[in-house]
């Protein structure tokens, strides 16, 4: 597993688990998904650089 999926992952599991919490899990999975891509790219612009 490379290390910007663990970033996409994590962000998801998080955001499944805040959505839970709140009732609606679905969205927080969706929310986890984009800020999980968005820290990828962060990472993936750091490595070029």
């Amino acid at each position: 597993m490379k290390r910007e999926d663990a970033f996409i992952y994590a962000c998801v599991i998080i955001g499944g688990g805040i959505g839970l919490m709140l009732g609606k899990p679905f969205p927080g999975v969706v929310v986890g998904l984009g800020l999980g891509y968005l820290l990828k790219s962060v990472v993936n612009k750091d490595k070029e650089k």
